[in-house]
């Protein structure tokens, strides 16, 4: 009676047989899911923005001060680096295989178009933790500014 409802074989034998049907439904679109950037780009950034400045944080997990250079021009900030393999150990003795590897390695660049009414020139970055802070702040020009109201 019920025999029509099961139209797909679910190969029993298989223990991933819903995750391979998932799959082959909805392809891979690159992205660990709908609010990120496609997989492997590096390094995450938040960017945030206040009254005065723009506020960028870059998290460059086993970054140095050294590791990325910092540009902008044109409103366009570009992050670009080397992120080297951590294949050693403590006693500098090299790993000879992988059983999984999901850390990337090796030259990363990453471009964030930024709003007008920056002020690059007087840029700033920190890093502490293994999170660059870029703070830009905007030009005087643009800020909001307060009107007092005088009685009359």
């Amino acid at each position: 009676m019920f025999g029509d409802l099961k139209r797909f074989d679910t190969h029993q034998y298989q223990p991933d047989w819903f995750q391979q049907l998932f799959d082959s439904l909805f392809p891979d679109t690159g992205a660990a899911d709908i609010r990120s950037v496609p997989r492997g780009s590096f390094p995450l950034i938040n960017v945030g923005r206040t009254d005065d400045a723009v506020h960028v944080y870059v998290f460059g997990a086993g970054l140095t001060a050294g590791d990325l250079e910092i540009s902008i021009q044109d409103n366009v900030l570009t992050l670009q680096g080397k992120r080297g393999t951590q294949d050693e150990d403590d006693a500098g003795e090299k790993a000879r295989s992988h059983y999984r590897r999901e850390r990337a390695s090796g030259e990363f660049s990453r471009t964030i178009a930024l709003p007008e009414g920056l002020d690059p020139d007087r840029a700033e970055a920190q890093f502490s933790n293994g999170v660059f802070r870029i703070h830009l702040p905007k030009r005087a020009e643009l800020k909001p500014r307060r009107v007092e109201i005088q009685a009359a």
